[in-house]
């Protein structure tokens, strides 16, 4: 394998980066929100330092940035390039043990010892991977190429721009921290990351280009009881246990994350604590569509107001609606040079685009309600946050290609 490594500087990278435990932890009070993020930042630093690159910054909240200026022309445009330094809460990420499956001939993959498989009985898309090179981890922990992969392909395809001299516009790096637990973006210097328009190197398999994510807002719904000795309750007891599961009964039960596909919508309970004095239903909402996004919303309000008056208790229930982020597409579309240049770029790699929607979140729908336009570019991987996570050497090389073909044609004038 060390021969495989040092021939593959991309994975190389990758085998380097996976070793830092930067999985990210709900909750915590401070950004990063583990320290192995700051750890790995400032070896990037140091990488980026290495290559040449101009105006490098690692912000004390870890938001690494650094600046390369085109080498054909300086009016270029300006392209962002941007990766997480976290890995998920799902899943440990510490002390990962990657494994390489070179020339995979089809069936089950073991994993370690064999206690974890990941089989293409129930991941089938294992079938057109058959003769590829699979990076898996050992069933202990995630993987890490969410998003050390997306990582790997930048400072790959920065370390060919600078030492083959390829020719490039200007081009803004930044290494994000949390982006798994929705902060990615809280401390982002927007004001000192000018670009015309940037790609988050974060998507799955190759091919893959998504603009579109969810619209996003969170609900917490509170109940207020009454705990009365259950050999007196009648007429006197208000059991907030009962009344949150009569509350989560009025909702759709059809619109639920595992009902739903493609544009379809959704309210998600994802989390329900309390006793009989209080209880807490916590939920997400999601929808592609502003209009019908607004309208779940307000359904979640009426039907705390319902309750309120049929119980003739006007604070019995309370309700919290938070708005997380935004359909990304709305910026994106007024920058549509942003989608024909990554597509002209995969075909002139030999590879067909492949227009997905995201159902979930990215840090690009945070840049887009800046007015900063950044589809999500493939980075050849698979099953993000567990422990069946793998990725292609093929598929990390392709999007090393990519990145390089980006840059180089937005130096012609049809993307200026």
């Amino acid at each position: 394998m060390q021969d495989l490594l040092s021939k593959e500087p991309v994975l190389e990278r990758f085998f380097n980066y996976v070793a830092y435990d930067t999985q990210s932890k709900l909750g915590a009070k401070n950004s990063p929100s583990s320290s192995g993020q700051l750890t790995l930042a400032k070896h990037l630093q140091q990488e980026l330092v290495a290559l040449g690159l101009q105006d490098i910054v690692l912000s004390k909240h870890c938001v690494l940035t650094a600046f390369l200026p085109s080498n054909v022309d300086l009016n270029a445009p300006t392209i962002g390039l941007i990766s997480h330094l976290d890995t998920s809460p799902d899943c440990s990420g510490k002390n990962v043990q990657p494994e390489v499956i070179e020339n995979y001939r089809g069936g089950d993959i073991a994993l370690g010892i064999g206690e974890e498989f990941i089989s293409p009985v129930y991941y089938t898309f294992l079938h057109q991977l058959i003769g590829k090179t699979l990076i898996v981890a050992d069933g202990n922990t995630l993987l890490g190429a969410d998003n050390k992969s997306g990582i790997a392909e930048i400072m790959t395809a920065l370390y060919r721009l600078k030492t083959e001299n390829l020719p490039h516009c200007n081009i803004r790096v930044a290494f994000t921290p949390d982006e798994e637990i929705g902060l990615g973006m809280q401390f982002f210097p927007f004001d000192d990351f000018p670009c015309d328009w940037a790609y988050t190197i974060d998507g799955g398999a190759v091919g893959e280009l998504e603009y579109e994510n969810f619209n996003a807002a969170s609900a917490k719904v509170t109940f207020h009881g009454r705990n009365i000795h259950t050999g007196s309750a009648k007429n006197k007891m208000i059991n907030a246990l009962a009344l949150a599961c009569e509350f989560q009964q009025s909702f759709p039960q059809a619109e639920t994350p595992e009902n739903t596909e493609q544009r379809e919508g959704f309210f998600h309970l994802n989390h329900f604590s309390g006793d009989i004095e209080k209880a807490e239903l916590h939920y997400l909402i999601r929808d592609f569509d502003g209009a019908e996004f607004e309208k779940r919303k307000q359904f979640i309000r009426n039907l705390v107001d319902q309750f309120n008056q049929q119980k003739h208790l006007p604070k019995l229930i309370e309700l919290e609606l938070t708005d997380s982020y935004k359909n990304m597409y709305e910026a994106v579309k007024q920058v549509p040079q942003s989608i024909a240049l990554a597509d002209l770029a995969m075909k002139q790699c030999g590879i067909t685009p492949n227009h997905k929607l995201i159902r979930g979140g990215t840090d690009g729908a945070w840049l887009a309600e800046k007015g900063l336009a950044c589809p999500n570019i493939f980075t050849g991987g698979y099953n993000f946050h567990s422990k069946h996570e793998l990725i292609t050497l093929e598929g990390m090389k392709d999007a090393v290609n990519v990145i390089v073909k980006v840059v180089e044609l937005a130096t012609q004038k049809s993307f200026s």
